[in-house]
């Protein structure tokens, strides 16, 4: 289990080893809808898109190295939806198991009042139990299941819509 895994902002320095961890989850079916790798060159964009006082990415280091990471992006993009974010948690296949995720998103809930963010959205493919676990754990209902609206690997998957009203707004 991760009990002191040192968990802070993510630098550019940092955007490799957050790339591999969300690279080697493609392929798999049931994490991301990415059906290639993504370079860094490529997600610069949306690095740069966070920031620490309202759009966190956070890596969780243990043993040296970045186990998993977890970050807040805008919904929608529109300016209503402002209080509102989607978080997103990848766990590299080492630290899988061992309470990374639980950790990030556990901290991250504690965060989101200071951060501005009243609504906290997950979108999880509907065969990615332990996702679906975690996140129920935390108090996050079913706000939506939008079926076969993903082809991956020559199948249709459903997506699945977690929501959580955040405490102290």
């Amino acid at each position: 289990m991760i009990q002191h895994g040192l968990i802070r902002n993510a630098t550019e320095e940092d955007l490799q080893e957050v790339l591999d961890i969300y690279n080697a989850c493609i392929g798999n079916g049931i994490i991301t809808a990415d059906t290639v790798p993504v370079t860094v060159e490529e997600k610069l964009p949306w690095f740069k898109a966070h920031h620490p006082d309202s759009r966190p990415l956070w890596v969780l280091e243990a043993d040296g190295e970045i186990a998993a990471w977890i970050s807040l992006s805008d919904f929608y993009g529109r300016p209503a939806y402002q209080p509102t974010a989607e978080v997103s948690i990848y766990v590299s296949e080492k630290w899988r198991g061992k309470g990374a995720g639980k950790h990030l998103l556990g901290k991250m809930l504690e965060a989101c009042p200071k951060l501005g963010v009243e609504t906290l959205l997950g979108f999880i493919f509907s065969e990615n139990k332990a996702s679906l676990k975690l996140f129920a754990s935390f108090g996050f209902e079913t706000w939506g299941h939008l079926k076969e609206v993903a082809v991956l690997d020559g199948r249709m998957h459903d997506l699945i819509i977690t929501g959580k009203k955040i405490q102290g707004f």
